[in-house]
């Protein structure tokens, strides 16, 4: 993709002398949907041999900023990948909710002279730490939505189990569905959703093991579920059965995100460092 950003607008060179959404489409990915819309708000300039997308509107934020500390593993003009902290939901579940990552990530646009929407592209629960991904725009949104939907963004984690999975490594497929006793959990069920997670087994301690986990689906608490279901719940996890004395939260943390980028097809590979307490913890099982 060859482009230049001119505040809200990228200038794009066309080799024909058309330009029809085909020929724009082979040199910047426009989704059709985006496109009409750029059509009807005249977001779509003809200057000779160039054509000027409007591709970068200046936007509203959805939730108030909250300036804080917001660890930033990777930016540019189309995304954001940040550190999320344990403790924090990503979004608000009510009207005016604050302290929410949306509340962090509106706050560090704010503080940087951005005009950007607040768009995730998957959660993490409130008490998992890790990387998570946001879209800048529409037309970066769109991209990685498809994305999501094929299976095309990799996300592995790092979590602490009690026991010694037996084997090491290994594929959990077992469908979840909502637990009808229980408002908040979500079982293994026939009649659940399928859902599909790979393990493997990193370090070995006495009673616990760290593991990498790479997930094909993303049902809720699908790690926490399964892990359970095989008979090694995390540490912390005690919506889950997992022990309490060694962890304050579910010990799980989004380590990596691996993805091409959605415009200029750069392959990408974010890593999330471990929070202290993740290190503390394997600390302690290490000492």
């Amino acid at each position: 993709m060859t482009g230049r950003r001119k505040g809200e607008w990228i200038e794009l060179a066309l080799p024909g002398d058309t330009c029809a959404w085909e020929e724009v489409n082979a040199v910047l990915p426009v989704p059709l949907k985006l496109w009409r819309k750029l059509e009807r708000e005249d977001g779509i300039r003809r200057q000779g041999k160039k054509v000027l997308l409007k591709v970068f509107p200046d936007e509203p934020s959805p939730v108030p900023g909250e300036w804080t500390d917001l660890q930033v593993l990777f930016e540019d003009d189309y995304l954001l990948v940040v550190n999320k902290p344990a403790g924090m939901a990503v979004h608000p579940s009510e009207p005016g909710q604050r302290g929410t990552l949306a509340n962090a990530v509106a706050g560090y646009y704010e503080s940087t002279g951005q005009s950007c929407g607040v768009r995730h592209i998957h959660r993490l629960d409130q008490d998992t730490s890790g990387a998570v991904l946001y879209a800048k725009y529409e037309l970066p949104h769109l991209l990685l939505d498809e994305a999501m939907r094929e299976k095309a963004i990799g996300r592995i984690y790092a979590a602490v189990c009690g026991g010694l999975p037996a084997p090491p490594a290994g594929t959990i497929s077992a469908p979840i569905g909502k637990d009808r006793h229980h408002r908040a959990r979500r079982r293994v069920s026939p009649g659940g959703d399928a859902a599909v997670t790979h393990y493997r087994t990193v370090e070995s301690f006495r009673d616990a093991a760290l593991l990498e986990l790479r997930l094909e689906t993303g049902r809720t608490h699908q790690i926490r579920v399964h892990m359970s279901h095989i008979g090694h719940p995390l540490l912390g996890d005690e919506l889950y059965g997992g022990r309490m004395n060694a962890f304050g939260r579910q010990a799980l943390h989004g380590a990596h995100l691996l993805f091409r980028h959605p415009v200029t097809g750069e392959e990408l590979a974010v890593d999330a460092p471990y929070p202290d307490d993740f290190r503390e913890l394997l600390a302690a099982l290490n000492a």
